[in-house]
């Protein structure tokens, strides 16, 4: 079995539990000694952040929940393992049940797109809208209640139009400044 090339295969597993299925692939893994034909198994996960009482907490997400990836000579027995573990609720595949394997260009766009968040991480978990009121939580204008006029998806800022003394000023704020209402 060990001629047998690696590839990248999806496994299905219960949503939230991915890490759980982490965790028994690797021990079943160790257990049955076979890591040299199951070498990595992998959550894809996207860090971002968040406003948690006025300061910025970084969280990460799974990026596609459900499933877990599994690099892997696969044969009936390694697939029978897996495919047996709590939570798991099989192969991605065709029609017959069978595990097909993820093409390399798939391969390289998700492990890609994890290092290009892992080295970004500056993402925000809520998304902005022309015409959304929003409240300013940070700087001179703390406490401050605006319409967002512009969205600078790129630069991660915001211009958002503040009543100041009855008047309206466009304050350029980044979205960790501001909360939704």
């Amino acid at each position: 079995m060990a001629d047998q090339s690696l590839k990248w295969y999806v496994v299905r597993a219960v949503s939230g539990k991915e890490n759980k299925v982490k965790q028994y692939v690797e021990a079943e893994v160790g257990r049955l000694g076979i890591q040299h034909l199951v070498p990595q198994v992998l959550i894809p996960m996207e860090k971002y952040y968040q406003m948690r009482d006025g300061k910025k907490v970084a969280k990460e997400r799974n990026y596609y929940p459900g499933y877990v990836l599994i690099e892997a000579a696969l044969d009936g027995e390694i697939e029978h393992a897996i495919k047996n573990i709590n939570s798991v609720i099989g192969f991605l595949g065709d029609k017959a049940g069978n595990a097909i394997p993820l093409r390399p260009a798939e391969v390289n766009r998700i492990l890609g797109k994890v290092d290009e968040m892992a080295e970004q991480g500056e993402s925000m978990s809520v998304a902005f809208y022309v015409g959304e009121t929003v409240k300013v939580n940070d700087g001179p204008f703390n406490g401050f209640t605006g319409e967002i006029e512009e969205v600078h998806e790129d630069k991660k800022k915001l211009t958002v139009m503040v009543k100041v003394f009855g008047r309206k000023t466009p304050l350029e704020l980044n979205y960790m400044q501001v909360e939704k209402e």
